[in-house]
């Protein structure tokens, strides 16, 4: 990847739909050498997909929690994601360092769906116990 590639990126972060001739005005290569790089970014598997952002507000899910998720004994990556992929009020999770074993973002209608939503991981066999802080507004949406 080249300074050329890593502004290709940058735009189509910004917005997926750029066209191929707008994204080449803005670098300084033609409508087909864009895209000739984005397929090749593509098949290396540098980009792999294409998404929609949507405005969160509208979706009904504006109750938000960060959960910080404490196991027994040590628990596999592939086993927690396997527990947290049947909760679909979990949007995000990752493994951390830290006395937390992993991090849950989760977002639910509103706090009773996600105090089901928190007991549907607090049950999992491999669980011990939660800890939450629901968010009261979003300062940066990336």
């Amino acid at each position: 990847m080249d300074n050329l590639d890593f502004r290709i990126i940058d735009l189509l972060k910004l917005n997926a739909r750029t066209g191929y001739g707008d994204i080449g005005q803005v670098i300084g290569l033609s409508a087909s050498a864009v895209k000739r790089r984005i397929d090749r970014l593509i098949a290396d598997g540098i980009i792999r997909g294409f998404t929609v952002l949507l405005d969160t507000s509208l979706d009904g899910k504006i109750t938000e929690a960060y959960v910080e998720l404490f196991c027994r004994g040590t628990v596999a990556p592939a086993e927690l994601k396997r527990i947290l992929s049947g909760v679909p009020e979990v949007v995000d999770a990752g493994t951390v360092t830290g006395s937390a074993d992993a991090i849950v973002h989760m977002r639910s209608r509103d706090i009773p769906s996600l105090e089901l939503a928190l007991e549907r991981v607090r049950i999992a066999p491999n669980v011990d116990h939660t800890r939450s802080a629901i968010v009261l507004s979003n300062l940066i949406k990336r």
